[in-house]
């Protein structure tokens, strides 16, 4: 029998789905820095640089064309597809474009997350869990190619989940068989394609397992195909990375990056989790849960949901940067098992109490998951984006929603004074010499930046040794004949060359400082520009402090 058709009125009213979709965007400009976040890396600003050479040239980039210390070095452009979208944004609206863009494609993921959460418990049970994930996984919202990586891999668990529970085809078409094409296009957009590939082998783990521990041998072989599909959809998926413009020369080159020990001796994103980060409570929660998940499973015979909790939490505690990755793992077997938990609480020798409490949650949940399956037409959705881009396009935006990159952290106020010498040979920190890409290629190019995979770590060492005034970091600075310094004001190294006779100081802001070499410097009367509260700065605000090095060795990282 056809059930009855639900009145408009509640077409017209937002749903789980909606408040799901609007959670990255009441998070970004509710709790966050809103459009600050987002460009809170300039790696962004090369990203954008790349695809519009890409645009220019039409062909992916073979060799380095930023940098004045490694010029037309080998470099993997390994997330070229992903460039060209943000470039292309940036053509058509600016960095408006681009943070509208990415703010959306995280509404989408976790759209996506919940609806699958949903099926798998109730709808108050995937709200729940879905808000512990965007919450755990904002440490690492940035307008970046990762993001695509975030929405493949929810993608990729949607299908793998519907094939493990025998529905096999979309359509006419195996979710098995769509895996590799989806491969060809993540691989292009992200190097975070690996991801998948583990998670389909884990879920060929998985059925390994069910056949080694269980005691109906005849039900075997079946599992040994499941398994074998799975598997075979792994190389399937692996073979079809191969498709880029590298070949297999990418997974080498990624292979070898991961394994650099200096990603873990200064890279932020690399280091272990700080637990006195904001979102560490929610990432601690799904610890947790993640951990009871995996004991429960276990206990239930079922072992792909313990393989991809310890694999990605292992990982997650490595590295910050691994964190969303683990919460969007952690997010399916979570919501079953919690549902699982409360549907055993009235059989269970519990207090009254909590037998009533969790028959009630029942049927709450069963009346709020009828609701939810009337269609809406997600009119909420569509007008908050649209005023989020209208307030974004506005001429004089509130500060959360001002698309550019944070005046306070950049040296925004230095550029004219570096524009002024395009000849300079600028010695920066990696994060601003990302900036520079962004403000001044191709005029301009750079010593260091963001691409730590392309400098390596010999390289980034001198680098290091440079700014925290090692012995030789004048030596350092005359091989790459650097003729003038931008560092924030507080840096180790300005503090060295302001009691330098070689060099002499041009700029000072209060953000950043600019030094030129002495046989370069202009004339007395333009010597110093100061402006603000860089106006009364001493030698000893930016002398090296005992303390300074340890801090300044770690760094930001795309």
């Amino acid at each position: 029998m056809e059930a009855p058709r639900s009145p408009k009125l509640l077409k017209l009213l937002p749903s789980f789905t909606d408040f799901a979709f609007l959670l990255p965007v009441m998070y970004l400009f509710g709790r966050m820095d809103g459009a600050k976040s987002l460009l809170g890396d300039c790696d962004t600003g090369w990203h954008i640089r790349t695809g519009e050479w890409i645009f220019a040239n039409h062909r992916v980039p073979l060799t380095d064309m930023f940098s004045f210390s490694r010029p037309g070095d080998p470099w993997f452009a390994w997330e070229w597809l992903a460039d060209i979208i943000l470039a292309g944004l940036n053509n058509a609206g600016g960095l408006r474009a681009v943070v509208l863009f990415s703010t959306v494609l995280l509404a989408l993921t976790f759209m996506l997350l919940y609806r699958i959460l949903r099926d798998k418990s109730n709808a108050i049970i995937a709200i729940v869990i879905t808000v512990l994930v965007a919450a755990a996984s904002s440490i690492h919202w940035l307008a970046r190619p990762h993001l695509f990586t975030f929405l493949f891999l929810v993608l990729f668990y949607e299908a793998l989940e519907r094939v493990r529970e025998g529905h096999t085809h979309l359509g006419s078409i195996p979710y098995l068989a769509m895996l590799p094409v989806a491969t060809i296009v993540w691989t292009n957009l992200h190097g975070g394609f690996f991801v998948g590939i583990l998670m389909i082998g884990a879920y060929g783990g998985g059925e390994v397992l069910r056949i080694v521990f269980s005691e109906d041998r005849e039900a075997g072989y079946e599992k040994w195909i499941k398994a074998g599909k799975f598997f075979g959809c792994a190389l399937a998926c692996l073979a079809a990375s191969l498709v880029n413009p590298y070949f297999y020369h990418l997974h080498v080159h990624i292979f070898k990056y991961l394994q650099d020990p200096f990603l873990t001796k200064h890279v932020l994103e690399y280091l272990s989790p700080n637990f006195h980060n904001p979102s560490a409570p929610f990432f601690e929660a799904l610890l947790v849960l993640a951990a009871g998940a995996a004991f429960w499973n276990v206990s239930k015979g079922r072992y792909t949901e313990p393989l991809l909790l310890v694999m990605w939490a292992h990982s997650a505690l490595l590295a910050g940067r691994n964190i969303p990755i683990f919460a969007i793992a952690a997010a399916i077997p979570a919501a079953k098992s919690v549902r699982e938990w409360i549907e055993l609480l009235p059989d269970l020798h519990v207090a009254g109490w909590v037998r009533r409490v969790a028959q009630q949650f029942s049927q709450l949940a069963a009346r709020t998951g009828e609701t939810e399956s009337v269609g809406r037409w997600h009119l909420v959705s569509a007008l908050v984006v649209a005023m989020v881009a209208a307030v974004i396009w506005a001429p004089n935006p509130p500060n959360k929603f001002h698309a550019e990159f944070d005046p306070k952290r950049y040296p925004s106020g230095a550029l004219a004074t570096l524009r002024s010498d395009p000849s300079a040979r600028i010695y920066t920190d990696d994060e601003w010499g990302d900036y520079l890409i962004w403000s001044l290629y191709p005029t301009h190019k750079v010593f260091v930046d963001g691409r730590d995979d392309f400098y390596g770590e010999d390289f980034l060492e001198r680098f290091i040794d440079v700014y925290n005034v090692k012995y030789d970091w004048e030596k350092i600075l005359g091989r790459y004949d650097v003729d003038t310094i931008l560092l924030a004001t507080n840096a180790p190294l300005a503090g060295a060359l302001k009691e330098s006779s070689r060099w002499r100081l041009i700029f000072d802001d209060g953000v950043a400082v600019i030094f030129r070499s002495a046989r370069k410097s202009v004339a007395a009367s333009n010597s110093v520009a100061q402006s603000g509260n860089g106006s009364g700065r001493d030698r000893e605000v930016t002398k090296t402090a005992a303390g300074d090095q340890a801090i300044t060795e770690h760094r930001r990282k795309s």
